[in-house]
Formats: structure tokens, C-alpha cells, sequence
């Protein structure tokens, strides 16, 4: 086992302090992509992203959808890349997110999609790079280095950029207000124990994270933090979804973790987490209206949008920790890199 804090474990520590820095350093930029988006008036926006990436893209697809009234869609890089497809975007916006900007699949599509028409924001943590070459409007989500492999630190804030870039293009000041509040939250957050899911989940090799609206992309991000930093089988369903074929896996003690946010999407979310409880499964979920699932703890933000992103800090600190007492060096998975760059 690990002795030392990992970077990991440091990378978590340092959200707060990168988001406020995010908001401060970034500003100007974020307020003239959101200019540019009031101008264009998009009827659709397109997401290109890969890994962590796209699960921060998933996430703001659905805020945008909640708060814009856009639909969002995820393309694959390789329609660009590898196909070469020549796509329709004149009436669109692209948001392309890479913690490196430089994976070529990723460069490609965002160079396709400003091609096709549409107003093309990066969204990165490397200036100058590739992709903010590729784009008309690049944002640096200012994380600071990240050592780790898994990525933390990139992933929130990547996910506040976009959430800032939306509040700036349709001028949600209740929205504004609740993301300059995130690094507050994120202190309380950051500091929250998951130990009682590391004292039940034992030999348990296999596992489903839930989640429904904003809260599947943190499922998402969940079920591959456990794949990277622990080599464990973990899967993310919306808790809807769940019930469509997944659920006949589920058998006693099973573990299953619904990302439960103080928004419209709790109580269907609960209501399946206490199902699969009663079932016999050794289910948790982030909700004080549990019945039969068991609470785990997180911080209310007060605002349906951001409420979800708290949850992910407490379960970065609860994996860095199982990965350690599992034996495993979180900070270099075996057969992985922290760069990763894909056709």
C-alpha cells in the first residue's frame, strides 16, 4: 500500500482552489463564447469529447437542454477522423473538450465541425494546443497540472466551464449565482467520508453506479474511475434504464450506488434505489429520502443544475482510498496514460 498522499488524492484536494481560479482567470473568455452563442442562436449544439471528457460533455448536454432548451447531441470523432463524413452544422454551436487538446480524432472533428458551420468552443486545459487551434473560441478550464492519471480536477472543471459558458448565453443570473457559490460547496464536499460504501462493497467484484438527468454523467465518471484506479467491473445506467434488462443482475448484496441530486429527477431516482434494496441488493444512494437504500452523505448546493457535481468529490475520495487498501497505485493505473491520443 501506498504511504505517501498520492496526486491523486492532492488532485481532489485542489478542486475548489481550480475552480475558483477557473472562474477568476477564465472570465473574458467565457463571457465572449457566450456573446458569440446570444449572436448565433444555435438550434442544436454538438458535443465531441472522449473518456472523462465526455462525461463532462454529458453532463452539460443536459444542462443545456434543462436551462437553453437546445438539444445536445454526442458525435463520434470518428465521423470526422476515420470516415471522413461531411456533416450539416451551419444552424448549430460544437463544444469540444479535451484535458490535453491535442487527441487527433478529437482536433478532427472540431476542425469538421467549425468546417460545417457550426461555432466551435474548446473547452481545454493546454494552451495553446491543437484543439483551440481548431475551434473559434477556446477556453483554458485552468485545472493546473494533473499528475494522476485518472483525471479529477480536469473533469470539474471542465464541466464548470461549460456550466459558465451557459449562464453567460442565456443569462441565467440564479444559474451564475450558483456556480460562483461550486468552490464553497466543493470545501465541504471535498471533505465528506464514503467510508461505510469501502466497509460493505468487501470482495464485491462487480457493481452498477445510477443516475438520471446531470447526474448520469457523474454515474458515468464514477463507473470509470473504478475500472481505471482499481481494475473493478463497474457499469452506469440511468436509473430508468436499469429496470430494461440490467436489473436481472442484480442479486443479494450486489452493490449499487444511485447519484442521487436535489432535483426533479430524486424521487423516481430514490424510488428505484429503495426497489433494489428491498430486492436484497447492498444499495446506497446520496438522498435523505431513502427508505431501505442506504444514505450516503453530500453537500446541497440549493440550485438543480450544480446540485449533482457535488457528488463526484466525495466519490474521488472514497475510490483514491479503496484503489490504495486494494493494493493498487492510483496515480498509474497498469496499461494506462495520461494522455491517450485516438483516430
Amino acid at each position: 500500500m501506498l504511504t505517501n498522499m498520492t496526486n491523486m488524492r492532492k488532485e481532489i484536494d485542489e478542486i475548489p482552489e481550480a475552480v475558483a481560479r477557473l472562474l477568476d482567470g477564465s472570465a473574458a473568455e467565457l463571457a465572449a463564447a457566450g456573446r458569440a452563442l446570444r449572436e448565433k442562436d444555435p438550434a442544436f449544439l454538438i458535443t465531441i469529447a472522449r473518456g472523462s471528457s465526455d462525461h463532462a460533455a454529458t453532463f452539460i448536454k443536459y444542462a443545456v437542454e434543462l436551462t437553453a432548451g437546445r438539444p445536445v447531441a454526442s458525435l463520434g470523432p470518428s465521423l470526422a477522423s476515420i470516415y471522413g463524413a461531411e456533416l450539416k452544422l451551419d444552424g448549430g454551436a460544437a463544444i469540444a473538450i479535451s484535458q490535453s487538446g491535442k487527441s487527433p480524432d478529437i482536433v478532427a472533428m472540431a476542425e469538421a465541425a467549425t468546417r460545417a458551420g457550426a461555432v466551435t468552443i474548446a473547452l481545454t486545459n493546454t494552451l495553446p494546443s491543437p484543439i483551440a487551434s481548431a475551434s473559434a473560441y477556446a477556453i483554458n478550464i485552468n485545472a493546473g497540472p494533473e499528475l494522476a492519471v485518472a483525471a479529477t480536477k480536469s473533469f470539474v472543471n471542465s464541466i464548470v466551464a461549460g456550466l459558465a459558458l451557459l449562464s453567460e448565453w442565456v443569462g441565467d443570473e440564479a444559474l451564475k449565482t450558483a456556480i460562483r457559490d461550486l468552490p464553497g460547496h466543493f470545501e465541504k464536499a471535498v471533505k465528506l467520508d464514503w467510508s461505510d460504501l469501502a466497509n460493505e462493497l468487501g470482495d464485491a467484484e462487480s457493481l452498477y453506479m445510477l443516475g438520471r438527468g446531470p447526474a448520469l454523467a457523474i454515474a458515468s465518471e464514477a463507473a470509470l474511475k473504478f475500472k481505471e484506479t482499481s481494475n473493478m467491473h463497474a457499469e452506469a445506467y440511468s436509473a430508468a434504464e436499469v429496470l430494461h434488462g440490467p436489473v436481472a443482475l442484480v442479486e443479494k448484496r450486489f452493490p449499487v450506488v444511485t447519484f442521487a441530486a436535489r432535483d426533479a429527477a430524486e424521487a423516481s431516482a430514490i424510488e428505484i434505489a429503495d426497489s433494489l434494496a428491498a430486492k436484497g441488493a447492498l444499495a446506497f444512494a446520496t438522498s435523505d429520502k431513502v427508505k431501505d437504500a442506504r444514505r450516503l452523505p453530500f453537500v446541497a448546493t440549493g440550485h438543480p443544475i450544480t446540485d449533482a457535481l457535488t457528488l463526484i468529490l466525495p466519490f474521488y475520495g472514497f475510490v483514491e482510498a479503496w484503489s490504495r487498501a486494494k493494493g493498487f497505485n492510483p496515480d498509474a493505473p497498469v496499461a494506462l496514460k495520461k494522455v491517450t491520443e485516438t483516430l
